[in-house]
Order: structure tokens, then sequence, then C-alpha cells
């Protein structure tokens, strides 16, 4: 019988929806609460859900001995097919009748077997070799399943549900966190576990390890990042060793990571050293197996490994944040530089002089640099230079200390880049200037 000719007296609005829902889907428990998954507090969908049958399945006894027979069993009926045990009981006692249960319309049994998933995630987990302190459970919900849980919301007009992924992941991530004794972190969790119900199958994704920390680079010839170069068709390596792999190869090997990805803020030219407090950099090490690390005893290996050319200090563990901060430390973070510089002819010292005084807050509109255009946008980038000082003079040689806004290249504010730098060092020294070495001497944290 249409649910439209169905009428209950004295059922609250809550029952009548419920009812209006059994009489044409049978659903399980937990599908039939989650229904109304924010009204109520402190109980789970599952709880809800029998506690709405249970209510029903006491209005139909009632009506049974209020005469009205025949409306009472085909409530029962409706609460027996969804495998309700109560109902089938009163149904039974009152009629003799045994109804089959039905599969449930939205989940198909899905929600039935929360235990046996979260066990298959508990072993796979146990049996696996990451090291991890927080979880979250994802899955994937086959996309017909969320289709009939829609249908229903659209059709009876139900506004205080959530959706069957979400439980999926809160019940079972609740069941493996108290199994394994670990924390639940939604926002930075160390293992994330996707189940698929679509192909039967478990994925571990452990997050990445972000480590930060900040290095010296002690001797020149060597770049910051691995350099490859093709070559007759083949790859082949232009420097044989990089400060990113000093640095990472060791973190990978202590943590028993996939892959690492090395993020500095900013970088500074193969023949230049970086000095003074060093540059801040986070390596993000992929699918690592080991989290707890003594980040001093790395340090240190990290540091004896690199025979000298490389240190790194305050080593300490960070999130993608921290990528996110350096990226900008390196356009707008203030630094400072030492250069050695040679020029063409002898300048007297007003001219030095006034070179202090022209380069003191003064934007640099700088074109991108000839020995970058291969890989680089050609555009104009309008930088800041703070302060410059003539620190030392023998003969025509000058040796510098320039404080300017990150992301400024230094060599080409020195020699001006046939005019794509303005001003130059060398314009208004009124001569050719070379850089003879370059040297980075501090980093400040926030511009």
């Amino acid at each position: 019988m249409p649910t439209s000719e169905m009428h209950i007296k004295g059922l609250v609005k809550l029952l009548q929806t419920t009812w209006a829902i059994l009489s044409k889907y049978p659903l399980c428990d937990s599908c039939l609460g989650r229904q109304f998954a924010a009204l109520g507090r402190d109980i789970t969908n599952k709880e809800r859900g029998r506690a709405l049958k249970t209510l029903l399945t006491l209005e139909a006894h009632r009506l049974y001995y209020e005469g009205e027979g025949e409306l009472s069993k085909m409530i029962l009926r409706n609460l027996a097919r969804t495998g309700y045990n109560l109902a089938r009981e009163v149904l039974h006692y009152i009629s003799g009748e045994a109804v089959e249960e039905e599969e449930c319309y939205i989940c198909a049994g899905i929600m039935n077997r929360l235990e046996e998933y979260a066990n298959a995630v508990i072993n796979e987990l146990n049996e696996s070799e990451y090291e991890f302190n927080t979880v979250l459970i994802g899955c994937r919900m086959p996309l017909e399943v969320i289709e009939r849980e829609d249908r229903i919301r659209s059709e009876f007009r139900l506004e205080h549900g959530e959706g069957i992924k979400k439980e999926f992941d809160r019940e079972v991530g609740k069941a493996v966190q108290r199994a394994l004794s670990k924390e639940y972190d939604p926002l930075h969790p160390d293992m994330i576990v996707i189940v698929d119900l679509i192909s039967d199958e478990i994925e571990l994704e452990p997050t990445p390890l972000f480590i930060y920390g900040r290095y010296k680079k002690l001797v020149r010839g060597i770049p910051q990042n691995k350099w490859i170069i093709f070559r007759g068709g083949r790859q082949i390596r232009k420097y044989e060793e990089s400060v990113e792999e000093l640095i990472a190869l060791p973190m990978l090997e202590v943590t028993k990571g996939a892959d690492y990805k090395f993020h500095g803020a900013g970088r500074e030219d193969v023949d230049a050293r970086m000095l003074g407090n060093g540059r801040p950099f986070v390596v993000e090490i992929k699918r690592p197996k080991v989290r707890s690390v003594d980040l001093k005893e790395l340090e240190r290996l990290i540091n004896q490994r690199a025979g000298g050319k490389v240190e790194v200090a305050d080593l300490k563990f960070a999130d993608k944040r921290a990528v996110r901060r350096i990226k900008m430390m390196a356009e707008y973070s203030v630094k400072t530089y030492r250069a050695l510089v040679e020029l063409e002819k002898d300048v007297g010292e007003d001219v030095l002089k006034k070179l202090e005084e022209t380069f003191k807050n003064l934007t640099i509109s700088q074109r991108t640099p000839l020995r970058v255009l291969h890989r680089r946008t050609d555009k104009i980038r309008r930088k800041k230079v703070y302060e410059l000082k003539v620190v030392n003079r023998e003969g025509n040689k000058l040796e510098l200390r320039i404080k300017c806004q990150g992301g400024l290249y230094v060599k080409e504010l020195i020699h001006g880049d046939e005019g794509r730098t303005k001003p130059s060092i060398a314009d208004i020294l009124g001569c050719n200037v070379k850089c003879l070495e370059l040297d980075v001497i501090n980093i400040e944290e926030y511009a």
C-alpha cells in the first residue's frame, strides 16, 4: 500500500518519517540512523537507527492490542525484513509469520561488515613496517551506494543526515585506533588508510615526514640541487654531489623512506658559499618507515658524512606549512651578502661614498638575467637594496656588504648584465665590475 495511504495516529513526525522510509525501503540500523545523524548526542547511527526501529515496533504492538491488526502486522513485516529481531519476534508471536531478511537498500550489507573491515585494516597495519602514531581512515565507496542514499534524502526531504562515507571512515577509524592504541588526527595524520570498497583492497599511504633545518655551504663548486644535463641522448651529472644529497640521503637512510624532496628558502649559486646563520630548508621524506628519529644524532651523521663541505643545524620536525613559509621567505626575506669585486679602474673615495648613498633603500629594476634566461620567464622584477657598504679596499678590489630583498640577483646587481639590471654597481662606479667571490652571510626569517 502506498505510503500516502498510511496513517498512524499519535506518532510524532520523526516516527512518521521513519515509517514512510521503511515501508518502501529496507534499511539496516546504520543506514536508517544516519538519515537523522544530527539529532541526539553521543550515540552511533547504528544505535540511533535501532532506537527508531524499537519505537516503531512498540507502536505496532500497541496498535495490535487496539484492534489495528493488519496495520500492526504491516509495520512489523517491514521492520522484520530489515533484520530487526525484536520486530520478527513480535510478528511471529502475534501471527506466526516468519519474514526473510532483505539486503539493505542503501549499503547492500557494507555497514554490517564494519568490524570485518576494521580487522582487515588492523592486520594490514600490523604486517606493515611503517611506524606511526596517528591514523586516518578513508574509503572509496561505490557510486551506486551514494546515489541510492541521495535518492532517499531527496524523496523524503531529509535534512539531518550525514554521508555514508563519513560514517564508514569514522566507525572503522575508531575501531582501528582503539585496537592499535593510536591517536586520531584529521589534519596531520602519520598514516592514511584507504579502504577500497570497489576493488575490496586496502591501501596504506604513510604521509611525508618533514624535517626543517638550516644549512651552511662552506665550499664553492657545489650546487644546491642535483644538476642533470642531457648529452648524446643520455642524462649525465654535471656535478658529482649537491647540497640536497649531502643532507637528504642520510635522512632517507635513517627514516627508510622511499624518496625525498628538498625545499630551500632560495638558493645560492654554485660558486657562492652559504655562511652565517645558514639557509632554511625542509626535507620532505616520502613514505617513511621510521618516524622516531633522533634529530641530534641525524645532524651529527649528516655533518660527519659531508666532510666539511656542508653543515646543518637546528633540525626539527615540521609540516607542510613550513614548506610554504620558506618558499615565501625566498622572495621576501632580507638577505645579506659579502661580495669581493674587481674594478676595471681605480675610483676615488667620493665615488665609493656615492655608491653607498645611492643604494640605500633603493628599488632595483631587474630583467631576468641572461645566464638563467633559458630556464626562467623573461620579465622585469623589482627588488629592494636596503644597504650597501664598502667594508674593505685593496687597490681596485672592493669587499662589499649588500643587504637586500630575497630574489635579487646579486651578481647582476654588480656588473649590470648588459643593462638588464638598473641601476647597477657598475653604473654608479662608471666602469666594468667583476664579481670575484660571493657569499651569503645572513638570511632573516622574515622581511
